[in-house]
Parts: C-alpha cells; sequence; structure tokens
C-alpha cells in the first residue's frame, strides 16, 4: 500500500473543523484525520507492506519549465507554497508519528510525491494499492500486477482500467492523456483551448497518447477527429509537444528497497507515547495499532 501523503493530509486538514486540538489549543485535525484516514484503509484492505510518500519539490522545475502555469495559481511571493498555516506544523508532527510507528517515509529530492508513488507502484512485481484524493494518479492503474487506485474522494472506491474505462470513456491506462488534453484548472493545466472531456476521450480513444495525436496530425489523418477538433490541436501543437512531462508521473527514480513488512508494534513505542500524549493522539494511535493487528490476522 503506497500513500500519496501530501494529498491525504490536506484532505483531512479541510475535512476536519481547526476546533479539533490538543490539550494546549493547537489544531491537530490534519493528525488525527489521516490517521484515522489510512487506519480504516489498513483494516479493510490488510496490506502487507506500508509506505508514506511525501513531496520534496511540490513544483518540480522540469515540470514548470514545460508548462510556467504549474501549480502558479498556488504559490505565493517568492514561489513558496501557499498553505494554511495550521497545517505546517501538524505535518511535521505526523511525520515525527510515522516514524515512531515505523512507517517508511519516502521523497526524492527535485519531484513530487506522485513520482515516488509511480515509480514504487511500477517496480513492485505483486499487488500495489495506491491511496490519493488525486485523479491523476488514476494513471498508475494497471490490471496486471495489479495496480489499483483507492481514490478517497469516492470513499476509497477501487479503481482498476475497467473502472476507469467506465468513468471516463478511454483506455484504463492512459488518464495522463487525457488530462493533458482536456486540462486540470487545480494544477494550472491548461488544456487544448475548445476541446472538453468527450472530445479529449474520443482522441485518447482513437488515437491513443498525445504523440499518437501529433503523428497523426503530421500524417494527415482526417478521420477519428471530433468535429472542429483538428483544428484546434494544430493550433496547440507547441503545448502538446511539452505538457505529457507534466501530466504523467516519473515512473525511474532512484529509491532504495525499503521495509519488507508492515509493522506489528511500533518501533519507537516510548517516542509514540510521547507523541500521544503531547498532542493528544491516543483515540486515533489506538485505531491505528488496532487496524495493525487486524491487517496481521
Amino acid at each position: 500500500m503506497l500513500l500519496d501523503s501530501p494529498g491525504l493530509w490536506y484532505r483531512a486538514f479541510h475535512g476536519i473543523p481547526l476546533t479539533v486540538t490538543s490539550a494546549q489549543g493547537e489544531p491537530v485535525n490534519a493528525v488525527r484525520g489521516f490517521l484515522d484516514i489510512v487506519a480504516r484503509v489498513v483494516r479493510d484492505t490488510r496490506p502487507a507492506r506500508l509506505v508514506a510518500t511525501v513531496d520534496l519539490d511540490w513544483r518540480p522545475a522540469f515540470r514548470v519549465a514545460a508548462v510556467p502555469s504549474y501549480k502558479l495559481h498556488r504559490t505565493l511571493e517568492g514561489g513558496a507554497e501557499a498553505e494554511p498555516p495550521e497545517l505546517a506544523p501538524q505535518v511535521e508532527v505526523l511525520l515525527e508519528v510515522l516514524a515512531a510507528l515505523g512507517i517508511p517515509v519516502v521523497g526524492v529530492d527535485g519531484y513530487e510525491a506522485d513520482d515516488v508513488l509511480g515509480t514504487l507502484a511500477t517496480r513492485e512485481p505483486g499487488a500495489v494499492d495506491v491511496v490519493t484524493g488525486d485523479r491523476d494518479l488514476l494513471q498508475l492503474v494497471r490490471d496486471a500486477g495489479p495496480v489499483r487506485v483507492l481514490y478517497a474522494v469516492e470513499k476509497m472506491k477501487p479503481y482498476d482500467e475497467a473502472a476507469v474505462t467506465a468513468k471516463h470513456a478511454i483506455p484504463g491506462t492512459m488518464y495522463a492523456e487525457l488530462a493533458v488534453l482536456r486540462g486540470d484548472p487545480s494544477d494550472g493545466l491548461p488544456g487544448v483551448k475548445g476541446i472538453g472531456d468527450k472530445t479529449a476521450a474520443a482522441l485518447v480513444s482513437r488515437f491513443g497518447t498525445v504523440e499518437q495525436v501529433l503523428a497523426a496530425l503530421d500524417a494527415g489523418v482526417q478521420d477519428g477527429f471530433p468535429a472542429g477538433s483538428r483544428a484546434k490541436l494544430e493550433v496547440a501543437r507547441d503545448y502538446l509537444a511539452v505538457a505529457p512531462a507534466v501530466s504523467r508521473v516519473v515512473c525511474d527514480l532512484s529509491i532504495p528497497v525499503l521495509a519488507d513488512e508492515l509493522p506489528r508494534a511500533p518501533h519507537d513505542p516510548v517516542r509514540l507515547v510521547e507523541l500521544s500524549t503531547r498532542w493528544g493522539l491516543d483515540s486515533p494511535l489506538e485505531r491505528f495499532l488496532q487496524a495493525l493487528e487486524v491487517a496481521h490476522s
């Protein structure tokens, strides 16, 4: 099981009131919510291993170079990420809690958590579940393996290739291509002007990758282009040549081999008790430890 940690702690932060605090009055809504989300999915799916991934660069230079608007709307003056001031201290606490529990936390300099997820999911020979609230990661689903995405926005609905096809009317592994053509406002990916969901899905289903769409344009192919779309794609050639570098996750990072099994007991129980007492985490940590027991039963 691979956790899109930033996506999950943002979801927890915005889904649970800031009035959930420690005894000292500090918000712990993101910490408690994250632990409860992961405890539920561990209990329900019983993974053999669990890895939390993190961003070590939330807006990588190679993606900004390709499409300068990438996440631009989320930046402050100077380029820092705009995030609620109550969240960053909670992330530090959460990372300490994960370390005390013995859950590996993995990030790679210059890359996002998505890229770490892509690499680990691709290299794993067995079954993988990716837990996320980011639909972009639907591109990782593979029937071979298999690799599923458990989509937090839809109460951990499991997505395989058939589910992606049913939802988006595209081949199940082609979500990144759809995102390039249609665009993704949440990431500042503009898409091709005038091309929406249905037209983008028709193009991906007919031609495949963005490169194959461009090859069809180069070859003068006329069939298979929805009405008016060919001219719109021609205008957007420069964008289409670079945008896949933004939409597609990197799947070949150098990441060391990780722990072999889900922890049976906390790695550092003394530190875990200290954190639990300091931040008022007894209940969510008890649920988390119970979920580990269920996963091992």
